[in-house]
């Protein structure tokens, strides 16, 4: 039977796995056994500057700390020490806020001895593959890996334990305008969508479906479509992006789609769909004067 490959690269299994680097397992009566746990002052705890994940959801915090008045710790943080009674964490920040918030004054920890490197090589991993990282934050992640540990992107995949090809589509999610980054940070649209709009050059023309395929709820396989057909024309929006994103309008099929866009480009005006569930709907269409609906009317009784 093969074995399961492991998560983590190379170079964080030598850290994590080293009796080297465990300062908890120095000591006489211990002898270098790895898997001992000190118990220090959280206060005494600095956050981690290399720390990739930006955002905490609150509410999932605050269950952490409920869990922890309960339970206690289950699973201690990581650290490593900078000086007496100074201490950098290095993994294990929900745990780390949680334990503060509901009140505890210490915290188990394992303290380990790691360069500037380690840290981020640690603290990417942890996040990557327990916390779920949103893509652009991944993205980030190994852009920071390369650019300040100054590593390549094969170099890069070692020490994640990813393939090369993985890492590699997640830079490339940080080329897109920052109105798609935020979109796919928010999850109106998921990795495979913004692979899709990485396919289109022109920037407006990426934005634009992009937000026609967050009000109209297209799948990938459909803006994979779009993008065929409009990656080189360029594209226009033609409808409004929705105020509740919660609220997603019912879907046309794409070959409606694909004549309402060419009618907005013939005419030169922005094209608004609404469709109800049963396929009942209406098309707006603007015009900003008398002057201009009367070209607008020329331009479709010649059509």
């Amino acid at each position: 039977m093969n074995r399961k490959k492991s998560v983590l690269g190379r170079g964080l299994r030598s850290i994590l796995r080293n009796p080297d680097t465990d300062i908890t397992t120095k000591s006489e009566e211990k002898n270098n056994v790895v898997g001992n746990i000190s118990t220090i002052k959280i206060s005494e705890i600095s956050t981690n500057p290399f720390q990739p994940r930006t955002e905490f959801d609150q509410e999932k915090l605050e269950e952490l700390a409920h869990s922890i008045e309960t339970l206690g710790i289950i699973q201690p943080i990581t650290v490593r020490k900078l000086g007496n009674d100074k201490y950098q964490l290095i993994s294990g920040e929900r745990r780390f806020r949680a334990s503060k918030m509901a009140g505890e004054s210490e915290i188990p920890a394992f303290i380990r001895i790691a360069n500037d490197q380690q840290m981020l090589e640690m603290a990417l991993v942890e996040n990557i593959q327990r916390s779920n990282l949103n893509p652009i934050e991944v993205a980030l992640s190994y852009h920071r890996l390369m650019t300040e540990c100054k590593l390549t992107q094969e170099q890069c995949s070692e020490r994640v334990g990813k393939k090369r090809s993985t890492v590699a589509n997640f830079l490339r999610l940080l080329k897109l305008p920052e109105e798609i980054q935020s979109a796919l940070k928010e999850e109106k649209i998921s990795m495979g969508h913004a692979r899709a709009l990485i396919n289109v050059k022109d920037i407006q023309s990426q934005i634009s479906l992009c937000n026609d395929t967050i009000s109209n709820a297209h799948s990938v396989r459909i803006l994979e479509q779009m993008v065929r057909t409009f990656a080189k024309t360029g594209y226009k929006q033609t409808s409004k992006t929705p105020k509740n994103n919660n609220k997603i309008p019912t879907t046309l099929p794409f070959s409606s789609q694909q004549a309402i866009h060419t009618l907005s480009r013939n005419l030169d005006k922005e094209i608004t769909v609404k469709r109800n569930n049963k396929g009942k709907g209406k098309i707006v269409i603007s015009f900003n004067s008398d002057e201009d609906f009367k070209n607008l009317m020329d331009k479709l009784n010649k059509s």
